[in-house]
């Protein structure tokens, strides 16, 4: 059966991924299960969901639904056909002044919460993947988090939703009128879920039993507690369905209710003696009103302990010692100081290895939140090559959580998990521990199955605890969902199964599975490939910042393919071992803008980027070694051959019409696809026509002084229709501010190297910067005078040049100051220049540099002093340009753009800036606004 060809009577082809490629990358999410799906669709509407629902049916084919595939117990992989609803299904409306918020499965929650924090609102649930778990996700999980515990959880927010049963019917319960259509089209799953509801009410013991097991998280089986919440069957399904991990329908549309998102904060981490001391703290923090109470023990430290920024004390704590990341939230300071109050007398008795010290610094605070999100990944970032990560869900009555804890480190002893850590939800008696496995040998299964029962065996026979309180059953514990609720419920499980989706094609052997060793089918193999790939727990994190997310593959699954490849060659099969290598040239290499953005998501700092970086350099043939080193080495020829190329381009244009050259190129590209596209946007700079000086002279002393680089790319294509080029701009703005401007002469043979090193062109990045350092040696007057570029990417290149350096150059570069134009505008102008004429409304797009230099802060303050408002746009991302890649792969750029196009368009604004030219040109052409740099904005400003 060729499904794919099957689908596209239902789906347009470029929709349908059936390729081996596509398959592979997803058959991974951040679990550690492993299922390669048949094929992967992209719906975009209702009627297509019913189509392959019907599909499903009719081919007996199972289809799992997928969002973020932030899923950590294997509810998000398939073997049949994977729905992936990321890309199409992201409308948000937020209704009643904040109070609510309409939204679709395929936005992410942090999205969300951007857009509500106008309102000072925020959803409920707020789980440590909220960046990039989906809301699809997030209900169907019945995900809570850190601060939301149970009542401010997925069911309880959860106002209405609009859901498609598998039998192809559509149910609002916004609707009045569905709740009579439902009894009419579906009298069957009607009547079983009255049958069921009543079941429960006539047996005293289970109805109690459901009540309690509610009172702390849960998200084990279906959501029992629907039964005795609602009476009205729709009212019923519609609540078993958040929790049901796509198990009984596909949930369209849901309608949250907003939780307050607290304007004053207050975070502490607290360190105590013991784990169990901590444990004895939660009481008392709870009372006093704590948001949020984090417990960490000190092999979770340990794990994060090395981390850039994370405070020097948790390198010298004691082994027993444990922490608590507390957090106080109110609307008003004084609200706030008094339930800090509050808690002061009760920490006396707290048995303290240093005062508590509370902190206001939201830069702080975000810091501390993102230590604690980022010890799982942590752990798995220093595993051994070739094992997994498994992270359990449980939960214990508060009261006995420090008892539990010390019994489970007593298992940790006995199954040798060394390196296992313990943080999690103290507040509501909500752990997690982290062991890392390896699944490679018999051995090593048998260990983690023993492991687990005991797991089992101690939260439900000892401490009548939950064994997933918020990460969802999955795979992972569906053969324990009966032996923590008892037969009676488990068969009420099964019977709503059975009635509502009875062919079990929907996410088939999820929560239900007869299997009683299904935890350990389908296991995750993580091959040893390279230290990147090795050191990734394929969280998906990273994904929502990935430029080509939407054209080919994330960085998460370019691991994944990595892996793969691994796996083929290890087993021989060079026939699909030859077809993915194929594949992934395209796919994993040629469409990575190597941005380096998923570094700054990453929770171990994995930058892909650099990785593909490192493959491009290994497939390059000695002879292209050579040409891109003979570029290097005649780079003064080379960039009037370019400019030469760009003027007789703009001939073109103006003889025979304005797009005549991007027609020609696009013919062009069907013959020779890598061949660049022309941009409009392309400008000659022409020369610089400025006051500077070519070295330092009498007046370098006797008043402020810079050394300006202007950048290969200014230098060629800087110019601008009716304004002055770049470098004249940059001029105009440092004579206004009275700055003496050193420009070395030679500069038409230099440049940061980023042409080479974006490539993979190792030697010739390697020769030009090392050129480069020696030469502003000299300028600088031996590092006296600060260098200034006017490309931010080529600015945080030549900042992390050094690792290539020769030792004499090394000491050179240490003594150097390499600042980019934001810098400069912000430390150096904005304080010379003397009063402004503000322009109205601006839009910014930080560049992906700006982003990894933490320069976006500044960026923003050099444009707010420079205009009234200066906004950044909510969907802000890499443009995918990638200096020249979005000529050659013009796809990507679109793509990457569209979002943030999408949302500039809608406002208007009195100027559009940047800081980097190929990104102004990729942004240029996606809003159809003309993006420059903001020294543009600068020098129309500053007063003469």
């Amino acid at each position: 059966m060729d499904i794919g060809k099957l689908l596209e009577a239902i789906l347009p082809k470029e929709r349908i991924k059936c390729r081996l490629i596509d398959l592979v990358a997803y058959a991974s999410d951040a679990g550690f299960y492993y299922l390669r799906p048949k094929a992967v669709v992209q719906p975009v509407s209702e009627k297509e969901i019913i189509s392959l629902l019907e599909f499903s049916h009719r081919n007996k084919i199972p289809m799992t639904f997928r969002t973020g595939g932030t899923s950590l117990s294997g509810q998000s992989i398939s073997d049949g056909i994977l729905v992936d609803l990321s890309q199409y299904w992201n409308h948000l409306l937020i209704e009643d002044n904040g109070g609510l918020v309409r939204v679709q499965p395929g936005i992410t929650g942090s999205m969300v919460n951007t857009y509500l924090k106008k309102h000072r609102r925020k959803i409920g649930p707020d789980p440590s993947s909220i960046d990039s778990a989906m809301i699809g996700g997030i209900l169907s999980n019945n995900s809570s988090g850190m601060c939301c515990g149970v009542s401010l959880n997925s069911y309880h927010t959860t106002k209405h939703i609009r859901f498609i049963l598998p039998c192809g019917r559509s149910f609002s319960t916004e609707i009045k009128a569905d709740y009579l259509r439902f009894k009419e089209e579906c009298p069957e799953i009607y009547s079983t879920l009255l049958n069921l509801k009543n079941q429960i009410a006539e047996n005293s013991v289970l109805s109690q039993r459901i009540r309690t097991k509610y009172l702390t998280k849960n998200t084990v089986g279906y959501s029992l507690n629907a039964f005795i919440d609602y009476s009205d069957p729709l009212d019923i399904l519609s609540h078993l369905l958040i929790g049901a991990e796509g198990t009984l329908g596909f949930i369209a549309e849901a309608v949250m209710e907003t939780v307050p998102d607290y304007p004053f904060k207050s975070t502490a981490f607290i360190y105590f003696e013991t784990i169990y001391s901590a444990c004895q703290a939660i009481g008392p923090l709870t009372v006093s009103g704590a948001e949020a109470v984090e417990l960490m023990d000190r092999a979770s430290l340990r794990s994060i302990e090395d981390l850039k920024g994370a405070p020097k004390l948790l390198r010298t704590l004691p082994e027993t010692a444990a922490a608590l990341l507390v957090e106080y939230q109110s609307n008003s300071k004084e609200e706030l100081q008094a339930k800090i109050d509050s808690l002061l007398p009760h920490t006396s008795s707290f048995l303290l290895l240093e005062p508590i010290s509370f902190t206001e610094d939201p830069y702080i605070q975000a810091f501390y939140w993102k230590l604690r999100k980022g010890m799982f990944p942590a752990v798995g970032a220093v595993r051994a090559s070739g094992t997994t990560v498994i992270l359990e869900d449980i939960a214990f009555p508060v009261a006995k959580l420090g008892d539990a804890i010390l019994d489970l480190h007593v298992l940790f002893q006995k199954y040798e998990y060394e390196n296992a850590i313990i943080f999690g939800h103290a507040k509501d008696g909500n752990i997690h521990f982290v062991v890392t496995q390896s699944f490679n040998s018999a051995e090593e299964v048998v260990r983690y199955d023993k492991f687990l029962r005991e797991v089992v065996e101690l939260v439900v026979d000892k401490y009548d605890g939950t064994l997933k309180a918020e990460h969802g059953t999955g795979r992972n514990m569906s053969p324990f969902v009966e032996t923590e609720w008892g037969a009676e419920a488990y068969q009420i499980m099964k019977s709503l199964k059975q009635v509502v989706d009875p062919q079990n094609l929907l996410n088939p052997g999820v929560i239900i599975n007869e299997h009683k060793n299904a935890h350990l089918h389908d296991l995750k193999s993580l091959p040893s490939v390279e230290q990147e790939v090795d050191r990734c727990i394929e969280c998906g994190y990273c994904e929502h910042k990935c430029p080509s997310r939407n054209v080919t593959l994330t960085p998460r699954q370019r691991i994944v393919v990595r892996r793969e490849l691994a796996l083929l060659k290890a087993k021989g099969d060079h026939g699909t071992h030859a077809e993915l290598v194929q594949q992934f040239q395209y796919d994993g290499l040629d469409t990575c803008a190597v941005d380096g953005l998923c570094a700054t998501s990453c929770p171990v700092d994995i930058n892909t980027g650099d990785l593909v970086k490192r493959l491009r350099r290994e497939s390059h043939s000695g002879f292209s070694n050579q040409v891109a080193l003979f570029v290097s080495r005649n780079f003064r020829l080379v960039t009037y051959i370019v400019n030469f190329a760009l003027e007789a381009g703009t001939f073109i244009n103006k003889v025979f019409g304005k797009n005549s050259m991007n027609l020609m190129t696009r013919g062009i590209k069907k013959i020779i696809p890598p061949f660049p596209l022309w941009s409009n946007q392309l400008i000659v700079s022409g020369s610089i026509l400025g006051k500077y000086d070519k070295f330092v002279n009498s007046e370098t002393n006797n008043g402020p002084a810079v050394v300006y680089f202007p950048t290969c790319i200014s230098r060629v294509m800087g110019g601008a229709i009716g304004k002055k080029n770049i470098p004249d701009t940059f001029l105009s703005v440092s004579s206004k501010s009275g700055i003496q401007v050193i420009i070395p002469e030679g500069i038409e043979s230099l440049c940061c190297g980023q042409l080479f090193s974006s490539k993979g062109y190792n030697p010739a990045y390697t020769d030009k910067v090392n050129e480069t350092i020696e030469k502003l040696w000299t300028i600088t007057n031996e590092g006296m005078l600060p260098v200034i570029l006017d490309v931010t990417s080529c600015s945080h290149t030549l900042q992390q040049c050094r690792p290539v350096l020769n030792d004499s150059n090394k000491e050179k570069y240490d003594r150097l100051s390499i600042l980019d134009s934001i810098d400069y505008l912000h430390d150096y102008v904005i304080p010379a220049c003397g009063p402004v004429e503000k322009k109205g409304t601006v839009v910014l797009h930080p560049v992906c540099s700006l982003q990894k230099m933490g320069l976006e802060r500044k960026f923003v303050a050099v444009a707010s002093h420079f205009s009234n408002t200066a906004d950044v746009p909510v969907h802000l991302g890499c443009c995918g340009m990638a200096g020249d890649r979005g000529f050659i792969y013009p796809e990507l750029t679109a793509s990457a753009t569209a979002p943030e196009a999408m949302e500039v368009k809608k406002g208007t604004y009195e100027g559009y800036y940047s800081s980097g030219k190929t990104c102004e040109i990729a942004m240029s052409e996606a809003v159809g606004k003309n993006y420059e740099s903001v020294l543009y904005l600068a020098d129309e400003c500053i007063k003469e």
